[in-house]
């Protein structure tokens, strides 16, 4: 079982090659490849390998599958002894990416 730990829109991402997962937007079209070169650490042929903090020879192939929407958060402030109310809500924009290989 190969598997990294890749630093991908601004978190660190466990990834294994073969599945999907949902990061923060990343520009591109469906169907684009792209390297995630920020790889923290690597597992491979019962050998670890540890960046410092990146490796640079290691990266991760994948595939744009589509652009999602995460779930809706809805922020409610209240100001106290007043009648002020805020009611706000954000859906985070998101990449689902299909990890291809790990290099």
């Amino acid at each position: 079982m190969t598997y990294a730990i890749v630093e991908a829109g601004g978190k660190q991402v466990w990834m294994q090659a073969g599945k999907f997962y949902d990061i923060n937007y990343v520009p591109g079209n469906p169907g684009d490849v792209i390297e995630l070169n920020r790889v923290l650490f690597m597992y491979k042929d019962n050998i670890f390998k540890i960046g410092t903090p990146f490796l640079q020879s290691n990266f991760v192939k994948a595939k744009i599958l589509r652009h999602v929407k995460g779930k809706k958060i809805t922020v409610f402030k209240i100001k106290p002894k007043k009648n002020a109310r805020c009611k706000k809500g954000h859906r985070q924009k998101l990449t689902r990416l299909l990890v291809q290989s790990i290099i």
